[in-house]
């Protein structure tokens, strides 16, 4: 470095960038275990979306910017009737996924949900698909929509592998901007070098702080977040096939990089290649709208319910044994304010199902929780202890449980066995069970929404993954919107 000047020398693309470009512009997926993964993960997600339509909290968010306009051969939203650019229709495919912490979910040093890229995805897939159409083209299929889902499972997985963002205070939305910014680049038809320059776009964002995910500021923020990353990464796509140019060392600029500016001066550690092992090895949130890490949790607190339901009031306390993880995201006492703060509240969420015998969306809400104080009685006992082996297990790439276990001790000296549940029921070492109960979440998730005729043709579409694989993607979306 000369003495009060820089060296203006561009440079070759941070590695990072080149890597997930050429994996998308290249790499051939083969596993059918990934391919059906995806199509249980695409109908889980939409299930979801059309859940949360049910809340005014949510569909308040949705519809274009400018009231009742209509963008020809735009993107559709599912459950609705909004037809709009990609880029908004993304904002609310993404704000309708996230909104009820339903969808699935990927856990290392950092976590996050990968199918909240399907915002971005479908809403590109439709877009393209009757652009094609109204020029007399083919529009793209299903199978193309499964393709891009498997590579931006991968991209965010795998950057999650070994890179703790929350550790330096940024939301994992991150990683879904990123995702999205590279498999619709593709989509667009971007060449390797034109992948590279909308990451480097999507990186040199100022990136989402965890402020909204956490005590004293827990909102509905963390419910459209990510809807707002997979938008921005199609807008960001897009821009870059207008001609917007890159920015090569985005990462690794000194001073003014993103690693010096907001990762601590380190550089992000990829230990494996990008392939389909994200898309195996996901979890299905299925039986709780709870944040993951509670899930099993949740599952013990149900067990319990039978034995200690009629003696609440005799409860001394409860000894709620968790991962290292859940204690610093979701861990809390004090009051809590709203619906995203009880639903990020490891005690809440057991309190319900001990309480309660179940957990469902309606249990965050105001009013359920106004007219049931023994929801904070049971809060108030509860002692949060961490398991080193559970915080361990949880990073283990072999294992990767989720563990949590409960116990509750009376005032008379009884106690309950330790109820332990180290793997969800989303798991992949409980697939075969899960995918049953996932098909069930669906279709119940349909019929909030659609008539019987249309669930019953919408449901035997998707369980058959080579008539859903050649489905046009046009068409597909046709079932799923509003008349």
């Amino acid at each position: 470095m000369t003495a009060n000047v820089d060296i203006n020398q561009r440079p070759d693309p941070d590695q990072i960038l080149v890597d997930i470009a050429n994996y998308v512009s290249n790499y051939e997926i083969n596993s059918s275990e990934a391919y059906n993964t995806a199509r249980n993960c695409l109908i889980d997600t939409l299930g979801c979306g059309l859940l949360a339509l049910r809340f005014p909290e949510c569909t308040k968010l949705l519809g274009p910017l400018v009231p009742e306009t209509t963008v020809k051969n735009g993107a559709r939203v599912p459950g609705t009737n909004y037809e709009m650019d990609p880029v908004k229709a993304a904002w609310d495919i993404g704000c309708i996924i996230r909104w009820l912490d339903f969808n699935d979910t990927w856990l290392a040093a950092e976590w996050g949900h990968p199918s909240d890229n399907l915002g971005g995805i479908l809403a590109v897939a439709d877009y393209l698909s009757r652009i094609n159409i109204a020029n007399g083209k083919a529009p793209l299929v299903m199978q193309d929509v499964l393709t891009v889902m498997i590579k931006a499972h991968e991209i965010q997985g795998v950057l999650a592998l070994e890179n703790a963002f929350n550790r330096v205070g940024l939301d994992h939305v991150v990683l879904v901007k990123i995702a999205t910014t590279a498999v619709v680049s593709k989509m667009l038809g971007a060449t390797t070098e034109q992948t590279i320059d909308a990451l480097s776009l999507a990186w040199v964002d100022g990136q989402s702080l965890r402020t909204y995910r956490h005590a004293p500021n827990a909102g509905s923020r963390k419910s459209w977040a990510a809807g707002d990353a997979t938008s921005r990464g199609v807008r960001l796509a897009m821009m870059t096939m207008q001609g917007e140019m890159g920015l090569p060392s985005v990462l690794t600029a000194p001073v003014w990089g993103f690693n010096d500016v907001l990762f601590g001066g380190n550089s992000m550690q990829i230990k494996q290649n990008y392939g389909s092992y994200v898309m195996e090895n996901i979890l299905f949130k299925i039986s709780y709208p709870a944040e993951f890490h509670a899930q099993t949790a949740v599952e013990c607190a149900l067990k319990l319910h039978p034995q200690i339901k009629d003696r609440l009031d005799e409860i001394d306390k409860i000894v709620l044994t968790t991962q290292e993880s859940a204690i610093r995201i979701i861990s809390k006492v004090g009051p809590l304010a709203n619906p995203a703060d009880r639903d990020h509240c490891l005690q809440y969420m057991a309190a319900v199902g001990l309480a309660f015998g179940e957990l469902t969306a309606e249990h965050y809400e105001n009013s359920f929780h106004a007219n049931n104080p023994i929801i904070d009685k049971l809060r108030d006992k509860m002692e949060v202890q961490e398991d080193k082996r559970y915080s361990q297990e949880y990073l283990d790439s072999d294992k990767r449980s989720i563990a949590n276990a409960i116990q509750v001790f009376f005032k008379n000296g009884d106690k309950t066995e330790k109820v332990v549940v180290e793997y969800p029921v989303g798991h992949r070492r409980r697939r075969q069970e899960g995918i049953t109960l996932l098909e069930q979440k669906f279709y119940a998730n349909l019929q909030t929404r659609f008539p019987e005729w249309r669930c019953t043709k919408i449901m035997n579409l998707c369980k058959n993954q080579e008539q859903l694989a050649n489905t046009p993607v046009n068409e597909f979306m046709e079932l799923l919107v509003m008349a």
